[in-house]
């Protein structure tokens, strides 16, 4: 069997523009928070989602993969359907858990997370937060 030699762990800093990425092989954690409008998206995306396929290679039993945006564009919210597509083979395959978050009164954000849900029929958890 060929060997993954991808990145354990793959981080990204927070911006203005982009959100902060976790991504940790071992923990079987993957985590989005902050704002996504880059100015490109695929050239954001497109080293996540790859990180992201090598991992469905050989997952862990258990992944946790948590949402937290404050605000995504239109560009953005396609290429986050993309990372929640591409978790659907864990979802019918392994234990996935899926939170998330949204500021209590930012309705629009929960029913981008319902919609996702929808789409992908992955279970979401959300959480409200002030």
């Amino acid at each position: 069997m060929a060997e993954n030699n991808y990145p354990e762990t793959f981080y990204v800093e927070k911006t203005q523009s982009t959100p902060e990425v976790k991504l940790d092989k071992d923990n079987g954690t993957m985590e989005f928070s902050g704002r996504s409008l880059p100015e490109n998206v695929k050239e954001f995306y497109n080293p996540i989602i790859e990180w992201i396929d090598n991992y469905l290679k050989e997952p862990q039993d258990s992944t946790k993969v948590v949402f937290n945006f404050e605000y995504f564009n239109t560009a953005s919210s396609k290429m986050i359907l993309d990372i929640i597509e591409k978790l659907k083979d864990l979802h019918d395959n392994t234990n996935l858990s899926v939170d998330w978050y949204y500021i209590e009164e930012d309705d629009d954000m929960l029913e981008a997370g319902e919609d996702y849900s929808d789409i992908t029929e992955i279970p979401f958890n959300y959480i409200s937060y002030e």
